[in-house]
């Protein structure tokens, strides 16, 4: 797989070594990366909660909620697909946008005019300061993808870790199949 360096819109996948239990086997989508910080969202971490269960005056939604990260996790976050139809979204990708007016949201889900399929709501974020994604990558922490709406907005993906490593190099692959704790084989 060619190096990448790290943009908007790539995936992060944590390396199999990974010991950090926030972010073992798991991929993260990054919606912002600059000289001063990189925000991002763990796509692979579903709750078991929806989000009618956070709001309550949000309109009747069937989306579930995932953890996006360990940084701020009484916030809520959310990609979509809807681009200008919700203004002050931030466009991270080819159909992919981060945040927005959230009465806007609300009156597109209240309308009809998005699905669940088009949007994820996320508490907390995985935040790096200054040189610190940088300092991890160095680290070997780990290996960037290119990213898509299709990969991002995937409901059912708790698998998405294995199917990445599976499709790398064979120093990666025989990591696919192991449990995550051996000791308990």
């Amino acid at each position: 797989m060619k190096l990448l360096k790290p943009h908007k819109g790539h995936l992060l996948i944590s390396e199999p070594n990974m010991l950090d239990p926030n972010f073992k086997r798991s991929v993260i989508l990054l919606t912002n990366h600059n000289e001063i910080e990189s925000v991002g969202f763990i796509l692979n971490q579903p709750t078991k909660v929806g989000i009618n269960d956070l709001i309550d005056d949000f309109p009747s939604f069937d989306a579930p909620v995932y953890i996006g990260g360990p940084v701020q996790k009484e916030t809520l976050h959310f990609i979509h697909s809807m681009g200008d139809l919700i203004d002050g979204s931030i466009h991270v990708g080819e159909n992919l946008y981060w945040s927005g007016n959230f009465q806007t949201l609300m009156k597109l889900v209240t309308e009809k005019k998005i699905f669940s399929s088009q949007i994820r709501f996320f508490v907390g974020y995985s935040g790096w300061g200054a040189g610190q994604l940088e300092r991890e990558l160095e680290e070997q922490s780990w290996i960037i993808a290119p990213g898509n709406s299709e990969i991002a907005l995937r409901q059912h993906n708790q698998k998405l870790w294995k199917n990445f490593i599976s499709q790398m190099d064979k120093e990666y692959a025989i990591w696919a199949n192991m449990p995550e704790d051996p000791s308990l084989n």
